[in-house]
């Protein structure tokens, strides 16, 4: 099982996430690619908080298909096109993850693939 690290030398994470995650190598690994808001019929939710769900769903159910558990979670990164969005980023994702904590990275940036999409998620898990 990945292990969290957060040495009392280093900053306290603002949010539930860990600084960082050791894991084995030995074990299996996927990698999702970015996931946006968007439904499994392929129409894209609307508004900033029903996209972050679909995506945190859409992550959550690849990892599922993969025969991977929330806990085996490293690493997400979270892409924002709105400013000012962060704490409620950080609420969906910590709700969606049900208070597990993996390495994070959030990033505001201007844009995504296609104007209407305000966030995608990429995630990495492991297990042994």
């Amino acid at each position: 099982m990945p292990r969290a690290i957060n040495p009392p030398t280093v900053a306290k994470p603002q949010s539930n996430y860990a600084q960082a995650v050791v894991h084995k190598g030995s074990g299996e690994r996927i990698v999702v690619s970015g996931q946006l808001g968007v439904r499994p019929d392929g129409t894209l939710e609307q508004g900033f908080e029903a996209q972050a769900e679909r995506a945190w769903r859409n992550v959550l159910d690849i990892l599922t298909a993969g025969g991977f558990e929330t806990a085996h979670l490293v690493k997400v990164t979270t892409f924002v096109t709105e400013p000012g969005r962060t704490a409620t980023a950080r609420a969906i994702r910590d709700r969606m993850l049900g208070g597990h904590a993996c390495a994070s990275t959030y990033l505001q940036i201007a844009g995504l693939a296609r104007d209407g999409f305000l966030i995608e998620i990429e995630a990495e898990a492991v297990k042994d």
